[in-house]
This record gives structure tokens, C-alpha cells and sequence, in this order.
């Protein structure tokens, strides 16, 4: 794939896709078939097994590819399937160093499932350079980072981990699910592939699940490849369509996150009930300078901690703002992660990172932003 020479707004509506070439339809359609009838003995028009090519799975890859300016976009039936994927390839039976502060789920299969297959893992804070060092080991495969994090909005400095993780001759891998390829573009700052769990913001409605990984190396991208084939995550051809018809509207959906995420989190700074807000777009948040100079918005996502009975009362209380797992939809979310998204996490590694009992996740959705914090104000009955 060659690299884009338009701007990104125009390739979330145009890359990887072309007019049907047998009736002209504008829309990629959705091929919904398991499998192709063949020519011949050996003689397939490039089409074999759903499992193998579809042609709105792989409009749906180039599209997103585009958007990281990677080479290779390859999908799967989530974000877990596509980490999962990547442990496999670069650290089978080796070492992982992650990010502590990530996603539950991405900690829970790392620890509790891919530990059974002999891979070893190291938990560790990125923004720790002296921590990933002394982690990384002669087997280190894979390092895999998350920036902004999930749920404190910690952030990596990406240039700086991807030189440690060279240096060991590690692959690097960020998740770029917070920031979404709008706001940040880690293969750009050094990394070697970047995920997304693409249910979230690359989507955008909340009626999908998916993932993505994207890089350059064309020898990994193969044996990514081989591994999905051959273990069969795909991602159906309707999520896929569903995922495609998202990433069209990404440009315009972020610039409203990114503009109701900052606003709402200047809201909870003042609010006497808040203790402290995380948010990178913030000056209060400690690592402010370096989002600034890796991120070119800072999303819709804003965790902040209260104390337990108010937090409880918060989520229990807001009308716009739906209690429910997951995020970057068009509608506006909240959640508790430690009976939440970070449940599996145990008690004692939660409190240690700084993910108590009261802390509430935001994720701010596109509606107006006078009555996002209204509905905050009537919850917290202020």
C-alpha cells in the first residue's frame, strides 16, 4: 500500500475504497458469503475462504491503515484477539513487558492465559523509563504500551520507549484506543505496530466489536497474517461494513470529543466533591508538556476520583451519561472500573496504581456540552 498523499479527513472517506465495479454502488457493500466458488482446480479469482480474504474486511484494513500511515492493516473479532495475536508472533514462549495501567481484560489474558502457554509478563509503569529498562530481559518479544491509559489517562512517552525496546530488539506495540488516530499516530513516533480495539472510537456507534493491528514490517505483517488464518479470529464481514461506515465520520466525531472531553474535565476541576481529574489535555495533569508534543487532541476520555458513596451516587444518578462498560461511542458513558473494567484486577495492584474505590471513568460523548454538564449537576444534585 502506498503511503497517502491527502489529508486525513479525506482518507477516512476514500482510502481502501472504490465504486463496485459491476454496478458503481459508492458504498463498499457487505459480502456476506463463507466461501467462493472457484474456476478451476487451483484456479480462484483471489478469493478462496471467508476465513482467509473478504473483500469488506479488507477495504475495512486499508482503510485504517491509511489512517496510522501503515502498510498493513489487519483485522480481528476484537482488540483482545488482536493482542492475543501479536503475544503469539513476537513473544511465543518469551517475555512481555506491559503496561500496568492498561485495559483489565488486556492484563487479565496476559497473566491468567498466556502465562499458561509459557509466556513470561512483566507489569510495569511506561512512564517509568528506568522501570522499562530493568524489565526488558535477553527474551523480551514484545513490549506493549498504552497511551493515553486506561482508566488514569497515563501517557508514554513513545520515542523514548521504542529506542528501549529496539535496543533489546523487542517489538513495540501501542494501543492507540484512547487517543484514536485522529489525535496520535504512534508508528510515527517509533512504534512498530499499533492496536486498536476498533469497538470504540474507530467505530463510534457502539454496535460493533473489533480490532486492528497496523505496522510496516512487511515479514511480521506475513506471519500475523498466518496465525489469524490459522486460528481464526476474524472479524464477520457485517462488523467489518459496520467498522468501515465509523472511520468515515472519525474527523468530525473527534473534533466534538476532543472539544466536550476537555470541557467536561475543566468542569470536574471544580467541583469540591472531585479530588483529583485525570486528563492530558488538562495543565494540571503531570504529564501535560508530553501529550502535547505526541497528541494533537486528547479525546473524550476523562477518569476523576471521588469518594465511593458519591462516585456511587454520580453514576447511579446522570440521565445522559448511560452506566455501562466501554466507550468512544457518539453517546456518553460512565463507569466505575474497579467493579467494572478492571475487576479482574486484583485489589491490591489497583489501589498500588492509583485505581480506587471512587474512581469514575467518563467518556464523553458528541452531544451538547451545556446539557453533558447539566446532567453531571443534577446527579450530584449541586
Amino acid at each position: 500500500m502506498t503511503r497517502p498523499n491527502v489529508r486525513f479527513a479525506t482518507r477516512c472517506i476514500h482510502a481502501g475504497q472504490s465504486p463496485e465495479p459491476t454496478t458503481g454502488a459508492i458504498t463498499t457493500p457487505v459480502f456476506q458469503t463463507s466461501t467462493y466458488v472457484q474456476d478451476g482446480l487451483g484456479r480462484h479469482r483471489g478469493y478462496e475462504y471467508a476465513r482467509l480474504q473478504n473483500p469488506t474486511r479488507e477495504a475495512t484494513e486499508a482503510n485504517i491503515a491509511s489512517l496510522e500511515d501503515g502498510a498493513h492493516g489487519i483485522a480481528f473479532s476484537s482488540g483482545l484477539a488482536a493482542i492475543e495475536c501479536l503475544a503469539k508472533v513476537a513473544a511465543s514462549g518469551a517475555h512481555v513487558v506491559s503496561e500496568e495501567n492498561t485495559y483489565g481484560g488486556t492484563t487479565r489474558m496476559l497473566t491468567q492465559v498466556l502465562s499458561r502457554l509459557g509466556m513470561e509478563v512483566s507489569l510495569v509503569d511506561c512512564r517509568d523509563l528506568d522501570a522499562v529498562r530493568d524489565a526488558v530481559r535477553p527474551n523480551t518479544g514484545l513490549v506493549l504500551a498504552e497511551t493515553p491509559s486506561n482508566p488514569l489517562m497515563r501517557i508514554t512517552d513513545v520515542a523514548a520507549v521504542a529506542e528501549v525496546a529496539h535496543r533489546a530488539g523487542a517489538v513495540l506495540c501501542v494501543d492507540n484506543t484512547f487517543a484514536s488516530p485522529f489525535n496520535q499516530n504512534p508508528l510515527a513516533l517509533g512504534a512498530d505496530v499499533v492496536v486498536h480495539s476498533t469497538t470504540k472510537y474507530l467505530n463510534g456507534h457502539s454496535d460493533v466489536l473489533g480490532g486492528v493491528l497496523v505496522l510496516d514490517d512487511d515479514a511480521l505483517a506475513e506471519e500475523l497474517r498466518f496465525v489469524r488464518k490459522s486460528t481464526g479470529p476474524v472479524p464477520g464481514p457485517m462488523d467489518s461494513w459496520l467498522t468501515l461506515r465509523g472511520t468515515k465520520t472519525l474527523h468530525v466525531r473527534m473534533e466534538r470529543h476532543n472539544e466536550n472531553g476537555l470541557a467536561i474535565a475543566r468542569f470536574l476541576e471544580t467541583l469540591p466533591a472531585v479530588q483529583a481529574v485525570h486528563y492530558p489535555g488538562l495543565p494540571s495533569h503531570p504529564q501535560h508538556e508530553l501529550a502535547k508534543r505526541q497528541m494533537r487532541g486528547f479525546s473524550g476520555m476523562v477518569s476523576a476520583d471521588f469518594a465511593p458513596e458519591t462516585a456511587k451516587r454520580l453514576v447511579e444518578g446522570t440521565r445522559l451519561f448511560r452506566l455501562a462498560e466501554s466507550l468512544g461511542g457518539v453517546e456518553s458513558m460512565i463507569s466505575v472500573p474497579v467493579v467494572m473494567t478492571h475487576a479482574s484486577v486484583p485489589e491490591e495492584r489497583r489501589l498500588r496504581m492509583g485505581i480506587g474505590n471512587g474512581l469514575v471513568r467518563f467518556s464523553v460523548g458528541i452531544e451538547d456540552e451545556g446539557d453533558l454538564t447539566r446532567d453531571l449537576e443534577q446527579a450530584l444534585d449541586l
